[in-house]
């Protein structure tokens, strides 16, 4: 079994009305407790969910203070001294490609390498319509926009004759320092967790990891079978596209509040089995000083864990 690691994330905090400082006093913290990554939301913009009722229900709204994700990074990782980071998601066909570049590759040369970019093609119209970027072919866009994006980062120039990208002998620079930054994709809603099958596909041919949004059955102590057939999935369409032998991660959440320690203990194990190489621990919403409580007190879990499979 693989060396699991943890991260935790800072999602109830753009509802909570702290501010900047609770993402720094959080972050901050689960640096200081040994945390492997931190997860960040990215929304450029909010929308007034009354006035769009075409679009699905969610939590992030135009009452939500969404810090503005690469900028927010860059300071957290001066603050910090090994935690690394995760967009989960950046909504990437919403975003200039070669922008996105630059940003991720300035993030993870002030980092030291600590980031994980998690992309994906989105879900809210309205968000797209104020990017001045197209909502009905975001899917097909974003597989441009993830092989440009491996080229600006190992490439001193990069040409391009797409269907979105027409440029020649351009770079971004400086470059990263390992010369390419982990994409991982995030597909899924809550109340439709398994994403269909052409999705699955792209995962299986284009990413370094996957973040679903799966989730453990309280009944049966494991993941929906629906679940864990995508993931069968993916793994036959890496074998096909002959990428078996490349690295490939899992993110799945964990939720441990309420819990007795040998049940959450039951459940990493099962995770890890199932090849999870990232727990995603998640919490109620509450803000910052409950939020603390919780990281404080899963560390104890955490670290029994590991030394028992350490």
């Amino acid at each position: 079994m693989a060396h699991l690691r943890y991260t935790v994330n800072c999602n109830h905090m753009v509802n909570s009305g702290e501010g900047f400082p609770a993402f720094v006093a959080f972050t901050k913290e689960a640096d200081r407790l040994g945390y492997d990554y931190l997860r960040l939301l990215d929304h450029v913009v909010g929308f007034d969910s009354d006035l769009h009722p075409e679009i699905a229900k969610t939590p992030y709204t135009n009452k939500s203070a969404f810090q503005e994700v690469f900028t927010l990074m860059s300071y957290l990782s001066a603050v910090t001294s090994r935690i690394g980071f995760v967009t989960g998601v950046l909504g990437l066909p919403q975003r200039q490609t070669a922008l996105v570049a630059k940003q991720a590759a300035q993030v993870d040369l002030m980092s030291g390498g600590r980031l994980i970019l998690g992309v994906g093609i989105g879900y809210n119209s309205v968000e797209f319509q104020a990017m001045q970027a197209s909502f009905a072919d975001r899917a097909a866009r974003i597989e441009e926009q993830i092989d440009l994006l491996r080229a600006f980062w190992a490439l001193p120039a990069v040409s391009a004759d797409g269907r979105w990208h027409r440029f020649t002998d351009v770079n971004v620079n400086p470059l990263p320092s390992r010369r390419s930054i982990p994409i991982w994709m995030g597909a899924g809603r809550q109340a439709q967790p398994v994403p269909p099958q052409k999705v699955l596909y792209r995962i299986g041919r284009m990413a370094d990891g996957f973040m679903p949004l799966f989730r453990i059955h309280e009944a049966t102590g494991e993941l929906e079978p629906d679940a864990i057939a995508a993931l069968d999935y993916i793994q036959r369409i890496r074998r096909d596209a002959g990428r078996e032998d490349t690295p490939f991660d899992l993110e799945i959440g964990l939720y441990p509040h309420g819990k007795a320690e040998s049940h959450v203990l039951d459940e990493i194990d099962y995770l890890g089995s199932i090849g999870v190489t990232h727990i995603h621990v998640r919490f109620p919403d509450e803000p910052l000083a409950a939020q603390l409580d919780f990281i404080r007190g899963f560390t104890s879990i955490r670290d029994t864990y590991e030394g028992k499979n350490g």
